[in-house]
Order: structure tokens, then sequence, then C-alpha cells
């Protein structure tokens, strides 16, 4: 990798984190910030926001979270109460038995604690790589760089990688990347994301360029 490429690429997280400073934070992040970044708290809300909408999501989790906070908690809620709670989440049903089957592992194996390595969070059942590194990353301050739809998807848009699965899209962002940006540049992509709209005509002329497609026509960039 170039060193002009990995300098074009820490500018575009400059202005992504100028451009997206005073638009709402990333449900993780709100999570990390209410909770005190409660490793297990936010596992819980991670899994619950795979597939769904944060903005459907957080109030969800915060009144869970009310009755139930740690692994013991939600292996003694029955199932079907814990289906009650989140059931205008997508796929509430799975996400109920995943939740379950995490604090039982959690418990029998880790003492009840999140462990905080990506190969034990990975060895637990249901926990995939993007869950792991987002846990690494804002409860442990581990540098890692969690890669969901809007972070594949937009990294390939402003021209930062070339790739084509999230897996590829990891590996290319940590190698243009200084490690202090890692945990950072999940956040930033995914409010721009999440904010497309409000945020892309903040944007230089040469970004909105790369991101026209995806904005609504009345929007006039």
């Amino acid at each position: 990798m170039t060193k002009s490429a990995r300098a074009e690429a820490v500018k575009v997280l400059d202005i992504l984190r100028k451009a997206t400073k005073d638009v709402p934070d990333t449900m993780s992040v709100v999570v990390a910030q209410e909770y005190h970044k409660d490793p297990f708290l936010l596992l819980i809300s991670c899994l619950l926001s795979l597939r769904a909408k944060d903005f459907k999501t957080l109030p969800i989790v915060r009144r869970l979270f009310f009755v139930a906070k740690t692994p013991q908690d939600f292996i003694s809620m029955p199932l079907v109460d814990l289906e009650k709670f989140i059931y205008s989440i997508g796929f509430y049903r799975q996400k109920a038995r995943t939740i379950k089957s995490v604090s039982k592992e959690l418990v029998e194996r880790f003492d009840g604690r999140v462990p905080n390595t990506f190969e034990q969070l990975r060895s637990i059942k249901g926990i995939g790589p993007k869950t792991a590194n987002l846990v690494l990353g804002l409860a442990f301050d581990v540098p890692a760089i969690c890669v969901d739809v809007h972070v594949h998807r937009l990294a390939n848009m402003l021209g930062l990688i070339r790739t084509t699965n999230p897996i590829e899209t990891e590996k290319a962002l940590k190698a243009i990347l200084p490690r202090k940006y890692w945990i950072e540049s999940n956040q930033l992509l995914v409010k721009l994301g999440q904010n497309i709209v409000q945020v892309v005509p903040r944007l230089p002329k040469d970004i909105q360029v790369r991101l026209k497609s995806l904005i609504p026509k009345c929007v006039k960039l």
C-alpha cells in the first residue's frame, strides 16, 4: 500500500468526521456511553441489531436492559418473555434463542464474563466477526475493524479499497488505515450510511460524485 493511498484514506476519514459531527451516533456508541462500555450489554445490543435498523433497536435495547443486564438474567428469563421484549425486531425468535445460548455459554465457559480476544469471542456460537470486532473495539479498546454493509459498500464507493466481500474489506482497511483509526472507521462510515441524505451534501464535490448513486433524486448535489 502506497503512502499516498494511506494519506488519502486518513484524509477521507477526517472529512467524514467533520461532516458527521452533528448527526446521531450509532447505536453501539450510544449503548457504550449509556452503559459504561459494559461488554455484555454491548454484545447483546449488537446481536439484536443484526439485520435491523438502529432507530428501531435502541428503544427496545433500553427497555430490555431495564429488566436484564447479566448473562444469568437472560438465562433465567423465559424464552417467551424475551421474545415478547424484542418481537418488533426482525428475526426476533432466532435472536432470542441466540441470546439465551450465548448467555449460557458465557456462564459455562467464561464464568459469565465476555472474553476480550477475537478467537475466544468467535468460539461462541452465534458471534460472528462483525460482532466480535465491535465488542473488542468499543468495550475493550482493542483496535479492530467492524465491517457491516455500510462499511463494506461505502469504503468501496469512496475509492478507499477494491473488495468483493467483508473479509476482504476488513483486511484491506487494516492495510490502508493506521491502527489508531480502526475503531473509528466503522463509526464514521456507519454514520454516513445511516444519514446519507444529510451528510453527503456537506462533503467535497469529488466525494459527492463517488456517492451520488446513493442519494434520492430529490437531493440536489
